[in-house]
């Protein structure tokens, strides 16, 4: 995975996402095989790699402590964290420093404030965990606003997640992970090239058809773009048609 990306990391319940953010933040041990972040072995937990690799897991801890007090105590363990940035994330997200003790805050609050302190360290690399469960419509769009600011050219940005209309417009990588096994790893613009995503089979009758939904405005299918077909990329679809077709789609982003 390369930096300058937003991966979207997709994968039915027990999968191994969350195992797989864990083994490559350190915090677990894989059974076989390395992780290498920022060029050392993630097992290791080199403090020079640790200060670039944030992980906002979706279980969350929170200390008894007042906002400023959290940000005094963790913030200097990323020597890139912008406490202006963090004011600034925290505003947008509709609260202050002065929102009271972290644990006593609601779920959706508490989330709010992991997300800003998350996006404020700066890190080579962002790991997150289901960042949007939680989280009411409006701070999930402002979420979105927020992921578009702070991603540049030099940050990875890897988020796992089930709600995948809450992050379609930010993914420009998608990654899908089945039993442990990566189904596909490509970004958006390969998938359209590979796969068109159609109704009703109105645009083409060539191809193999990879998977079908049924719905009122009609049936939605996937597959191969074999006329080099422009459509609009559906992450839902595709994970089924990934998850219903493992082999064919694995061998068409080999």
């Amino acid at each position: 995975m390369e930096p300058g990306h937003i991966y979207g990391l997709l994968g039915k319940n027990g999968a191994g996402k969350t195992t797989l953010l864990k083994i490559m933040s350190g915090l677990r041990f894989p059974d076989s095989g390395t992780a290498t972040i920022l060029g050392e072995n993630a097992t290791l937990r080199k403090s020079e790699a640790m200060r670039d690799i944030y992980f906002l897991q979706e279980e969350m801890f929170v200390p008894h402590l007042k906002i400023e007090q959290f940000e005094a105590a963790y913030a200097p363990f990323y020597p890139n964290f912008n406490h202006e940035h963090f004011e600034e994330y925290l505003r947008e997200l509709e609260l202050d420093k002065e929102t009271g003790y972290m644990d006593k805050l609601s779920h959706g609050q508490k989330k709010k404030v992991l997300i800003a302190f998350a996006l404020a360290t700066n890190t080579k690399i962002l790991f997150m965990d289901e960042p949007t469960n939680g989280l009411d419509i409006p701070s999930k769009s402002t979420f979105r606003k927020l992921m578009a600011s702070a991603a540049d050219d030099s940050r990875l940005v890897l988020i796992s997640t089930h709600q995948v209309r809450d992050l379609h417009s930010l993914i420009d990588m998608v990654a899908v992970l089945d039993n442990g096994h990566m189904l596909l790893n490509a970004s958006t613009y390969e998938i359209t090239q590979k796969l068109l995503f159609d109704v009703d089979d109105a645009k083409s009758t060539d191809g193999k058809v990879f998977y079908t939904e049924e719905t009122p405005r009609g049936n939605y299918q996937v597959k191969e773009n074999v006329n080099n077909i422009d459509s609009s990329l559906d992450l839902e679809l595709l994970f089924n048609a990934a998850i219903t077709n493992k082999n064919e789609i694995a061998n068409l982003f080999k």
